[in-house]
C-alpha cells in the first residue's frame, strides 16, 4: 500500500480539520500518516510516496515555518507526487477561491521554490469565542473592512466540503 504524508499548519485547527477529511477519503486506497509542520522534522520523508501540505493564513501570512520546511525538504517535496493546499477566509469570496485566483496561494507560489502537483484553496472559519481579545478585535475588523461576519457572538464556516472531497479524489488519482 502506497504511503502519504499529510503535513498541516494551523492556528486554530480548521487545516487540520480539513486534512482529517481528506485523510479519511485516502485511507480507503493509503496509508496516510497526518503530523503537524512542527513534528514533520522527526519523519523521513523517504518513506513516501506522496506528500500533501495544507498551511492557513492568519494576518495575510503562512507561518514562516511552512517556508523553511519547504526549502530543507525541496529536493523531496519536487521529486514526489506532491500537493499544497491553502486555508484562508479571503476563499469565502467566489472570485477568490481557486489557486488562480486566490491571492495567498498566488503569493505562495512566487515565494515557493516547490512547485506542487496540485494545488487547492479552501475557505477557512472563523470563531470569535475561541480567539484572544486582540485577535477577536483584528479580525472582526478585517471582516468589517472586506464584508464579512462581524458579529463576535457567532461561528462562522465557510469550508465548503464538497470541494474537500473533491480535492481528495484528486489525490487518489494523483498517486
Amino acid at each position: 500500500m502506497q504511503k502519504v504524508l499529510m503535513v498541516y499548519s494551523t492556528v486554530d485547527g480548521q487545516t487540520k480539520a480539513i486534512c482529517k477529511r481528506l485523510q479519511t477519503h485516502l485511507e480507503a486506497q493509503a496509508d496516510v500518516d497526518l503530523v503537524s509542520l512542527e513534528q514533520v522534522a522527526q519523519l523521513e520523508l523517504e518513506a513516501y510516496q506522496q506528500i500533501v501540505v495544507g498551511a492557513s493564513i492568519r494576518y495575510g501570512k503562512f507561518r514562516p515555518e511552512l517556508f523553511t520546511f519547504i526549502e530543507q525538504n525541496k529536493a523531496q517535496l519536487n521529486n514526489k507526487k506532491s500537493s499544497f493546499f491553502s486555508v484562508n477566509v479571503v476563499a469565502r469570496k467566489p472570485n477568490k477561491n481557486t489557486p488562480q485566483t486566490n491571492p495567498y496561494m498566488k503569493l505562495f507560489l512566487q515565494q515557493s521554490s516547490w512547485k506542487p502537483d496540485s494545488l487547492a484553496v479552501f475557505a477557512g472559519k472563523i470563531d470569535y469565542q475561541k480567539y484572544t481579545w486582540f485577535d477577536r478585535t483584528m479580525i472582526r475588523f478585517i471582516m468589517w473592512m472586506t464584508k464579512g461576519p462581524t458579529d463576535v457572538s457567532g461561528c462562522y464556516e465557510f469550508t465548503d466540503w464538497n470541494k474537500v472531497e473533491q480535492f481528495a479524489q484528486t489525490l487518489m488519482l494523483n498517486r
